[in-house]
């Protein structure tokens, strides 16, 4: 028989008979792994009945409550009273699955194949305007990439994109017109880099 009690309790239960004993005894002796706060009964029902299922629960929470409080380290902090749990023994399933490896982009692939690597993070978000001589953002609002967007009281004008255009083109906002395009190109591509990666495809 095993029995499962916490130092100095009182095992009877005539003075209240009310209040269910401290000491749980059983046949097969529960096995614990504190770590994960389990204790497992290998001990038969004898019926099945939802007072029984509540005695057995209610006596498997009671030993695992017994060997945590005369194993398991205590200590009194300013925080309150603290109990140290072992590491645990039962490897526990994990609840999704290991994410699938993210598939490179183009040139993610390419920077790896060549060695080159991300400097985005060290040059920061912002870039020295040496005209107004104040630092601005790269991109956004006032950003250095909108130079060119029209602002400017002087433009010099690509003779080849004027005959192109026949005289309609300026030059007045031709960096606005590219910058969009830009980001349409990098939308596109980036809408491609999703497709391979659900299909897998490099």
């Amino acid at each position: 028989m095993a029995s499962s009690e916490t130092p100095g309790a009182i095992t009877g239960s005539k003075s209240n008979p009310q209040r269910p004993p401290v000491t749980v005894n059983k046949p097969i002796p529960y096995t614990f792994d504190l770590g994960n706060l389990l204790a497992s009964d290998a001990n038969p029902l004898p019926v099945t009945t939802e007072a029984a299922l509540s005695a057995t629960a209610r006596d498997g929470a009671q030993a695992l409550l017994n060997q945590l409080l005369t194993t398991c380290p205590i200590a009194s902090t300013p925080a309150g009273v603290l109990l140290t749990l072992p590491p645990p023994t039962t490897p526990l399933p994990r609840e999704k699955r290991i994410p699938a490896e993210k598939v490179q982009t183009k040139w993610q692939a390419f920077a790896a194949k060549k060695g080159i690597k991300d400097t985005k993070r060290k040059d920061g978000k912002k870039v020295y305007d040496e005209a107004t001589g104040e630092w601005v953002p790269k991109w956004g609002y006032k950003g250095a990439n909108k130079k060119g967007d029209g602002d400017d009281w002087l433009v010099e004008v690509d003779e080849k994109r004027e005959r192109e255009s026949k005289g309609e083109d300026s030059g007045r906002g031709a960096g606005r017109r590219e910058r969009k395009e830009s980001v349409r190109r990098n939308e596109r591509a980036a809408r491609a880099n999703e497709r391979r990666s659900k299909t897998g495809k490099k």
